[in-house]
């Protein structure tokens, strides 16, 4: 009995072998060491500083109750059952969110730069081959040299 291995497998292999799925990989794996420095420079580095402008305010600790009791911090109140806006937190994710928005369009932007498109030789159009037919025939018709370096009445 011969055994073959699903054809979905070996199109599974294909995808997997793809330079594309392992540049994604990489990508995967360093966005995530990307967003750990991220919240690490927000919530470590510009929510003090932010707190300490707004009056020592511990920022990422900002939350409206909606119902329940209020308790010692967020995760407290969360914890007791209350229902809480999470206005710091929603903060710190916009926050996150434009820091790294702006290190993609930087390196992108770079990126671009440093990529220099291959020049494409563009051949004449159909019309531009036509209308050099139709002037070869008529110089022939004519008697004139179909020398191309000749100069041109005009």
């Amino acid at each position: 009995m011969d055994l073959q291995a699903p054809r979905w497998l070996n199109d599974f292999k294909a995808f997997v072998a793809r330079g594309n799925v392992v540049d994604l990989a990489v990508g995967v794996v360093i966005g995530a060491a990307f967003t750990t420095v991220v919240n690490s420079v927000v919530e470590d580095l510009l929510n003090p500083l932010i707190g300490l402008l707004v009056g020592g305010i511990d920022f990422s600790n900002l939350f409206v109750v909606l119902s329940g009791e209020r308790g010692p911090s967020l995760d407290a109140t969360r914890q007791s059952g209350a229902a809480v806006l999470a206005i710091g937190r929603f903060i710190n994710a916009v926050i996150k969110f434009a820091i790294v928005a702006f290190a993609i369009f930087w390196l992108v932007r770079l990126v671009r730069r440093l990529y220099v498109a291959p020049e494409v030789v563009v051949g004449p159009t159909r019309d531009q081959v036509l209308l050099q037919e139709i002037r070869d025939e008529l110089r022939a018709a004519r008697g004139v040299a179909e020398d191309a370096s000749a100069p041109r009445p005009g």
